[in-house]
């Protein structure tokens, strides 16, 4: 066990992530914002989704550091009296939820067809890029929108609030999944000629089995580089969607709720309730953004 472990921190990825001080920086403020953002309910001061314990009467208190802060509240309170430092932490989870949920989706969907494409050629492949392409054609954050549009609208009015979460992680997902796609695909069709495929179909493997056991472990490098590049990217959508209003409900606000709501009182003085949910979420895609760089380079056989 002990030899497994020394050979894997020896490993190139590990040498390359401990001599990163980027790498080692950004990896530490991810785990604090993971540890805060799924611990909340353990951590936070206080439960924000809890109407009972609000009071209006502290609503829109400055940080504790300013004049007429409460000592209380570290981060000062929102328009509805909630705890901003816990408004945060449980805004974070959401975000991250949705971030990583849609990912988990967009890549198991862009992978199978990839796979399928790239493997099958012929119609088949002709079709689902054809179909890959339409969608590169709008922006994603439209696709979304349109996605939810007709869930919302498919959808009994009573389940909507209940619905908010997978209908955001379907809306995303499904806008992403195309260059998972083309990038399997891309491998796949390189990967099908070599030898250890031929030699899978002379003795009698099926195509699945071919795509499952034999493909797959080959293609999937750059496929996980892309899939945490592209959590950053699915959290600040679901961000942008909240902002502008048919993402997370007021109810149980993510940090893209926060921050529209915060910005209806940004002009008034109550600067906090925009700035601090924007820097949260700031930090929190910085740090993916950096170390999905790094997992880029180090997995790149020409930077070694």
């Amino acid at each position: 066990m002990r030899s497994r472990l020394a050979a894997a921190w020896d490993a190139d990825v590990m040498w390359s992530f401990r001599h990163s001080p980027v790498a080692v920086g950004s990896f530490a403020i991810l785990v604090i914002c993971l540890a805060a953002a799924f611990l909340a309910p353990l951590i936070a001061p206080y439960d924000p989704f809890d109407l009972k314990t609000l009071n209006l009467g502290d609503a829109l208190s400055p940080p504790r550091w300013l004049a007429g802060g409460h000592t209380t509240f570290l981060l000062g309170t929102d328009d509805q009296g909630r705890d901003l430092l816990s408004a945060i932490m449980y805004g974070a989870r959401i975000s991250l939820e949705v971030g990583l949920g849609s990912v988990l989706l967009a890549l198991v969907l862009g992978v199978s067809l990839g796979l399928v494409a790239g493997y099958a050629g012929g119609r088949l492949d002709a079709f689902i890029m054809r179909v890959a392409d339409v969608q590169l054609s709008f922006p994603a954050i439209l696709i979304a929108l349109l996605i939810d549009g007709v869930a919302r609208a498919l959808l009994p009015r009573d389940s909507h609030s209940s619905a908010v979460l997978p209908v955001l992680i379907l809306a995303i997902g499904l806008s992403n999944w195309v260059q998972y796609a083309r990038t399997v695909r891309g491998s796949t069709m390189v990967e099908k000629g070599k030898e250890y495929v031929q030699a899978a179909r002379v003795i009698g493997r099926s195509p699945l089995q071919i795509m499952a056991q034999h493909l797959l472990p080959n293609v999937l490098g750059p496929v996980l580089v892309i899939g945490t590049i592209n959590i950053a990217s699915a959290i600040l959508t679901e961000a942008a969607l909240s902002f502008l209003g048919v993402g997370m409900p007021v109810t149980e606000p993510s940090l893209g709720t926060l921050i529209r709501i915060g910005n209806d009182f940004l002009f008034s003085g109550e600067w906090w309730i925009t700035i601090f949910p924007g820097a949260a979420l700031v930090v929190m895609v910085l740090s993916i953004n950096l170390l999905g760089d790094w997992l880029r380079d180090a997995l790149n056989p020409k930077l070694r």
